[in-house]
């Protein structure tokens, strides 16, 4: 079908107005896992306050999606603990040895470990209180089949704890740029994917922190 001139001088200047599409980084492979150990990152991400923050409590099944270590994952243990639960999901086998190594190590108890896929994490069905995503949704490949996975994961009650570098001002410019994200283009995938924004906090010095939940 031909479009009216009219028509198609409208859907260009549509074209043009729309921002291209976001690409996905490059996934971090286990050989930068020491990143992830780094010495200052309890200053920078605050895993106590963020845990504040989500309500954590003993007894929440939670999971800890793209993993790396397991660093937020064991300190989640011990928060959930000693009735609680956290799935430690990764795709890389790589990093799911590091995280078994450092839980036995540390004594973390009621830590599972899941080899996930780029689209699923191969989470149990309705079982999660709370998924936390750190510095890894914008690193997900197939974003659309994740984030449906999420929701079949989740407590009718359940939620999402997005943590993701700030692409907006100075205060990551240390982070490349295809490693942060915009709270603009958060929005742009997570409400067409069903989910709405719960609550948007600011405290973390170079991260946005964005909790979601899904939509009826």
């Amino acid at each position: 079908m031909t479009l009216p001139l009219s028509g198609l001088l409208a859907a260009l200047l549509a074209q043009a107005a729309a921002p291209p599409a976001r690409q996905p980084a490059p996934v971090m492979t286990a050989h930068g896992a020491s990143w992830l150990e780094r010495a200052d990152r309890e200053a920078e991400q605050r895993p106590s306050e963020v845990f504040r923050a989500m309500g954590l409590k003993d007894g929440d099944v939670v999971a800890d999606l793209g993993c790396g270590t397991g660093w937020f994952a064991r300190r989640m243990a011990r928060v959930v603990a000693p009735r609680g639960k956290v799935y430690a999901v990764d795709i890389q086998p790589e990093m799911l040895d590091l995280v078994r190594g450092y839980v036995a190590a540390e004594g973390v108890k009621r830590v599972e470990v899941v080899l996930g896929s780029e689209t699923d994490p191969r989470l149990p069905a309705l079982s999660l209180d709370w998924i936390l995503l750190v510095d890894v949704y914008h690193e997900f490949q197939k974003p659309e089949a994740m984030l449906e996975a999420i929701r079949r994961s989740l407590k009718p009650a359940g939620r999402v704890a997005l943590i993701e570098y700030r692409l907006e001002g100075t205060t990551a410019a240390h982070i490349r740029t295809e490693h942060r994200m915009s709270v603009d283009q958060l929005l742009a995938e997570w409400l067409p994917a069903g989910f709405r924004l719960v609550k948007q906090l600011d405290f973390l010095p170079t991260q946005h922190f964005l909790i979601w939940e899904a939509v009826e």
